[in-house]
């Protein structure tokens, strides 16, 4: 019996042994490809408080996410050697765990993946949120916090309040308070007053994490004072969704009311000075995106600088077809709409052919820039996604550059001219043949600056104008033939409309009422919201 204990404690002496080994990278790798549990969570405290709080994250990630492998190969240098591959079967290197030279991937089959379980996960996650809580930058404070919104880990939750006693940044400190709060308002040993202060802290935040704390508080509590708070807590949260939820509806119908308003503003310019029913208005447009699309082409490593010189390029390109166009088939025939009507349809059916031609009928994807990707979070209830942002600030320039050279320089103030009274400008020694092209290509080279916003919106292809003509020829009408104002306004309520009845009408029914709306309104107003003076008001 005696020689029986002493083999017992021979035994477990050596395991503690083993453990205690976990001293070094090799012997850390050592512990994760073995079999035992505990000498596995030995090796994890050990990353954590021998390596730096890099190192620890990409290995502790690795694992976490099924990503570390260990070389299998025993005659070669790297066995045991632990390395991250994301994706083995497409890899062709294996990067070092602990910053070294990558290996390159000979034979996939000599890599083995390092096995994790529940409980280790569950331990992986808590060494991530205490290295992130303790991190010196602020933006990865925040980011681990919020990932321990919600968590019961006494632990974890006393590295929360450690942390909150010495955190410095207003934005983490409230977050760490509203993960105490959560914890506190749940905790049934609590005092009722305490519990109740804590629901009601927790209801001035607007996280999904308040509305599913406040609900399962409602579900499984039965003392009147803890649902009552709740109630009035999961109140205020619902209030302040709707209230968020129309600030974004009216965002998304600022952004499309923009994206018409760039649409149909060239064309406001042409059909209020010229009388022209510019079919081939969507084809310019369409001539500004492909323009957008060259200019990546040829700068594919700052697509950034692409899109900024796209702009003035989708300008020029797009007027000098407009002008081009105007010159040699519509000059033709002023005075005859129908047939400037079937002659401009006939030259946007040329216009697709030859996109297609040069570009193929594929459709182009334009790339989007990094300050244009992601979106500006106000707070966890309102997003604005950046593309939409810039649009409707690009919309602003537009608008505010065309007004200006109307208003400001002297090809604006023959166009004025020539607008309200043809033959009175012509006999004050206005050339207007020659304010009709420059009209023609001012209205086409806005159009292209348009297709260069759209690009970032959605695809480029040789059809992609004629999705929207016909909400250009809607935002004119609507709001009054040549009249830039009209056309700001009706393009931005049309949006608005638009989007305010899509959550319940749905997007299809949403454009047919609009269209509707627009039919019975010119039926009372047939000139639009702002009518144009002049000659188009005594035409």
């Amino acid at each position: 019996m005696k020689n029986v204990f002493q083999a017992a404690l021979l035994l477990l002496l050596s395991v503690n042994v083993s453990w205690a080994a976990v001293s070094s990278q090799e012997s850390f790798s050592e512990a994760l490809i073995g079999k035992n549990n505990s000498q596995k969570s030995q090796a994890i405290e050990w990353l954590v408080a021998e390596q730096d709080a890099t190192t620890a994250k990409v290995v502790l990630n690795a694992w976490f996410d099924g990503n570390l492998y260990y070389f299998s190969d025993k005659s070669s240098a790297a066995y045991q050697a632990l390395f991250v591959i994301e994706n083995l079967k497409t890899a062709k290197s294996a990067d070092s765990a602990w910053g070294g030279e990558p290996l390159v991937i000979e034979n996939s089959r000599e890599f083995k993946k390092v096995r994790v379980n529940n409980r280790l996960r569950r331990e992986i996650r808590s060494e991530l949120a205490s290295l992130g809580i303790n991190s010196p930058y602020e933006q990865v404070r925040y980011d681990a916090v919020m990932t321990l919104l919600g968590t019961q880990d006494d632990d974890l939750l006393e590295a929360l309040a450690t942390r909150l006693s010495i955190e410095e940044d207003s934005k983490v400190s409230e977050l760490i308070e509203l993960a105490l709060a959560i914890d506190v308002a749940q905790d049934s040993a609590r005092g009722a007053a305490e519990r109740v202060t804590a629901i009601e802290t927790i209801g001035d935040y607007k996280f999904p994490i308040v509305a599913q704390t406040l609900n399962r508080i409602l579900a499984s509590e039965p003392e009147e004072a803890l649902t009552s708070a709740a109630n009035l807590a999961l109140t205020r949260y619902q209030q302040s969704q709707s209230l968020y939820s129309g600030v974004e509806t009216v965002f998304f119908g600022l952004s499309l009311g923009s994206v018409l308003v760039l649409a149909g503003i060239g064309l406001a310019i042409t059909f209020g000075v010229m009388g022209v029913i510019n079919m081939a208005h969507g084809e310019l447009i369409m001539i500004g995106a492909y323009t957008t699309y060259v200019m990546q082409q040829l700068m594919p490593n700052h697509i950034g600088y692409a899109l900024i010189l796209s702009i003035p390029m989708a300008f020029i390109v797009s007027g000098l077809v407009g002008i081009a166009i105007e010159r040699s088939v519509i000059r033709h025939l002023y005075g005859r709409p129908l047939e400037t009507l079937l002659a401009t349809f006939g030259i946007s059916l040329i216009l697709q052919q030859a996109v297609r031609s040069i570009f193929s009928p594929l459709n182009r994807s334009v790339s989007t820039p990094e300050w244009m990707s992601g979106a500006l979070e106000i707070n966890p209830m309102l997003s604005l996604t950046y593309n939409r942002l810039y649009i409707i600030l690009f919309c602003g320039l537009v608008f505010w550059g065309l007004l200006m050279v109307l208003k400001k320089t002297p090809l604006g103030l023959q166009v004025r001219a020539v607008s309200q009274n043809r033959g009175m400008a012509r006999a004050m020694g206005i050339r207007s043949e020659r304010v009709d092209a420059l009209t023609f290509g001012l209205g086409s080279g806005v159009a292209g600056v348009a297709g260069v916003a759209l690009s970032q919106l959605t695809n480029v292809g040789p059809n992609m104008g004629q999705a929207y003509i016909i909400d250009s020829f809607m935002v004119v009408v609507f709001g009054g033939v040549g009249n830039l104002w009209g056309t700001l306004v009706a393009g931005l309520s049309l949006g608005l409309f638009n989007k305010v009845l899509e959550p319940w009408a749905g997007a299809v029914l949403a454009k047919i009422l609009v269209l509707v709306f627009i039919i019975l309104f010119i039926q009372k107003r047939p000139r639009g919201l702002f009518p144009q003076r002049g000659r188009a008001a005594e035409s």
